[in-house]
């Protein structure tokens, strides 16, 4: 069995839909397909998911909704119209809609959760109407009927009876068309994953059925060593392995979300990322492990939007729990960290800006100074994270030296340095100001001379 995901300008239009239908039906294995919410149709247009956020403000603030809610049905019937389907389905998609604002509004976070899910979920009843309307025996599956998660406030992940809930699709003769994006609790609360959230949902369905693969379908013929749209031409990647992937989409990345390899890395699935527009294309396989190459860089990724805790305080090293106090500030104030790099004397804690307030900063530094008596306490603000990726990056000395040469030829001051302990990846912390210029200079040393 092949579980494929279908992102959102894959699922924007009935032409698009079409080129589903078509890549779904010329293999048979392909059995249960995995849809995000319509996307843009061309660069100005506006996704489904942002017209549900902008209804669910409107309705949050008692505004008339009428005209939101109509832009919404309007790109469901632009879409059916397309497929020539009757107006059924965008009668249940209006129905849907109505009912989903007339929901409780205590929790905003939760409301808004319900109206952006509607999205993947009416679009994938959309496609399974549209499949059974041309032969091809289909059924829609709601996440309702296995896809069980977390309760709040951690971020949302699939509970391991997940799993076993999902498994019988396996034996399905149809083809199931399942929504991505979301799961329910126990208690029945819709949760939303977070950014990726279909390539998620695409992943535990292939983990729960033991599937012999699982292909994501995007507007990409495959993974790049390097950003296209900052580097002219990057070279080609055909095969990759978990762990190189897993760093990549860590730090930009965008075409395949660091937390959808999860499911399928613990039981070994292969991943196969490849264009709806161009489904011939070999794509780029993600794979548990691959032969060595004469190339010790797989990929070099930036991503932007960091922030740094800086603490130091005399004689820290002899201060037992020093540390575990210092992340247990963070943990109260529900902050994840990145990277801690650490001298004697000083540490400084990595996180990703778009977790803090004034407020929560404010006590952050607040409780540092007051608790831990550190001499010096500071928030910065204004960091990319470059990392470099490779499994043959073990094997090659003086990998970090070129490295960092050619930073520095950039004019860029190197913040951090930190390795992993499996040596697959090097992350530096720099200003953003200077992310383009130095992820240009280090494919220039690593890739500029390299034949693909």
């Amino acid at each position: 069995m092949i579980v494929c995901k279908f992102g959102g300008t894959s699922v924007a239009s009935a032409e698009q839909i079409r080129k589903v239908a078509n890549i779904v039906k010329s293999h048979p294995a392909r059995k249960i397909v995995a849809v995000s919410a319509p996307g843009k149709r061309s660069s100005d247009d506006i996704k489904v998911t942002d017209l549900l956020i902008d209804l669910s403000n409107a309705a949050l603030n008692n505004d008339d909704i009428e005209e939101k809610l109509q832009k919404v049905v309007n790109r469901y019937q632009a879409i059916a119209d397309g497929l020539e389907l009757d107006y059924t389905i965008c009668d249940v998609i209006a129905d849907d809609l109505r009912e989903r604002l007339q929901g409780d509004k205590s929790n905003e976070e939760l409301f808004i959760d319900n109206l952006k899910a509607s999205g993947e979920d009416n679009n994938a009843k959309l496609i399974a109407a549209y499949f059974n309307s041309i032969d091809m025996p289909a059924r829609y599956v709601s996440p309702k009927e296995g896809l069980v998660v977390n309760d709040l406030p951690e971020r949302t992940f699939a509970l391991p009876e997940a799993y076993a809930n999902l498994a019988p699709l396996k034996d399905t003769k149809e083809i199931i068309v399942f929504p991505g994006f979301f799961g329910y609790t126990k208690a029945g609360i819709l949760r939303t994953f977070d950014r990726g959230g279909s390539d998620i949902t695409g992943s535990i369905l292939a983990a729960a059925v033991e599937a012999e693969l699982y292909e994501n379908f995007t507007d990409v013929d495959c993974v790049f060593s390097a950003n296209p749209k900052v580097v002219n031409d990057p070279v080609e990647i055909k095969e990759i392995t978990y762990r190189e992937m897993r760093e990549l989409s860590y730090a930009g990345f965008s075409v395949f979300h660091d937390e959808a390899l999860m499911p399928v890395y613990k039981i070994g699935v292969p991943v196969n990322i490849k264009n709806t527009n161009n489904p011939t294309a070999p794509g780029t396989r993600i794979v548990p492990n691959r032969p060595a190459t004469g190339r010790p860089v797989t990929g070099i990724s930036a991503d932007s939007g960091f922030s740094t805790l800086y603490v130091s305080k005399y004689l820290m090293n002899r201060e037992v729990g020093f540390g575990r106090k210092l992340l247990q500030i963070l943990e109260d104030e529900n902050i994840s960290y990145e990277h801690t790099p650490s001298g004697l004397d000083d540490i400084s804690v990595i996180m990703r800006s778009n977790q803090l307030t004034a407020e929560n900063e404010a006590r952050i530094l607040a409780r540092v100074k007051n608790e831990l008596f550190a001499d010096d306490v500071q928030m910065r603000h204004g960091f990319s994270m470059i990392v470099i990726v490779g499994e043959g990056m073990r094997n090659n000395t003086g990998l970090a030296a070129r490295a960092a040469t050619a930073i520095s030829k950039t004019g860029a001051n190197i913040e951090m340095i930190n390795q992993g302990s499996s040596e697959v990846s090097l992350v530096f912390g720099v200003l953003q100001d200077f992310e383009n210029q130095i992820l240009q200079a280090l494919y220039g040393e690593f890739f500029a001379h390299v034949q693909a």
